[in-house]
């Protein structure tokens, strides 16, 4: 009984070892640093952003919006534009993503939108600037060439968070860009035992979707053409291997549950012994 004690005198001293406390200097900002050579630790080269064009595709959905100096043109063609913008700028976030979904224009199976006076237009495969000249060919048989002003955007930018997120889900961020770094924090981050080196992005193209293995470590994303996310992006984050070593989230905690089990287990025992 004596060895089973010190063995689990040698974990809990192996525990408390493992949750060894962080000094303060490690934690507090903004102090009176002796020796010190600045805030600076390190600067980076700069890594050129590569986007690409995106091409618009079905169930995409579209803001355009349309002004003319007609005021019975404008009631025609600003009624839909003008309740995005007002459900807009009163949600805000990912609520606001939905005005777009009830509100804007969604490319059909077909690559169509069906426009108020103007009818159906194909607009899939084009980028939002032609998207924006074939709404503006046609606008031009009712309004001179110069009375009128188009608008072409996408209603935000969708993604889906899937795996080992804080707090996994769908999401629309309504910017014209946003970095994989912003969704992942949007999502509100990634675990602790998220595979951050192999990152899954399943991106979808006119001829179909494509997974690509991101490593999130690397600094060379910032400028890769995966540093920025596209429309229906899907990100997903395997979990390591220490998920299939315990029930902890981490080695430590596994090491910690494992030890504490021991104890109870050997202070069961030890009752056990005494009692008879």
């Amino acid at each position: 009984m004596n060895k089973l004690v010190k063995f689990c005198v040698l974990g809990i001293a192996l525990s408390l070892g493992l949750f060894s406390c962080v000094s303060n200097k490690k934690m507090i900002y903004m102090q009176e640093l002796e020796e010190s050579t600045g805030p600076l630790v390190e600067t980076s080269e700069k890594y050129p952003y590569v986007t690409e064009e995106y091409l618009l595709q079905v169930n995409d959905i579209v803001e355009i919006n349309i002004k003319t100096t007609d005021p019975t043109l404008n009631l025609v063609f600003g009624a839909v534009s003008n309740d995005i913008q007002n459900q807009a700028a009163m949600g805000g976030g990912q609520g606001a993503g939905d005005a777009f979904f009830m509100n804007g224009y969604t490319i059909d199976d077909e690559g169509m939108v069906e426009i108020p006076l103007i009818g159906k237009l194909k607009l899939v495969g084009m980028s939002t600037e032609e998207a924006k000249l074939a709404v503006e060919k046609e606008v031009v048989k009712y309004v001179n060439q110069n009375e009128f002003f188009v608008r072409v955007r996408l209603g935000g930018i969708r993604f889906s968070a899937l795996g080992e997120f804080n707090r996994s889900g769908k999401y629309t961020i309504l910017q014209n860009r946003v970095t994989i770094f912003e969704a992942i924090a949007f999502a509100g981050d990634l675990s602790r035992v998220a595979k951050r080196d192999e990152i899954l992005l399943v991106r979808q193209y006119p001829d179909g979707s494509q997974i690509h293995k991101i490593n999130l470590l690397d600094r060379k994303l910032l400028g890769s053409e995966y540093f920025f996310l596209k429309p229906n992006d899907m990100i997903y984050a395997e979990p390591m291997k220490v998920r299939e070593i315990g029930a902890g989230n981490t080695l430590v905690e596994t090491l910690t549950l494992l030890t504490t089990s021991i104890t109870a287990i050997a202070l069961i025992l030890t009752l056990v012994q005494d009692n008879n």
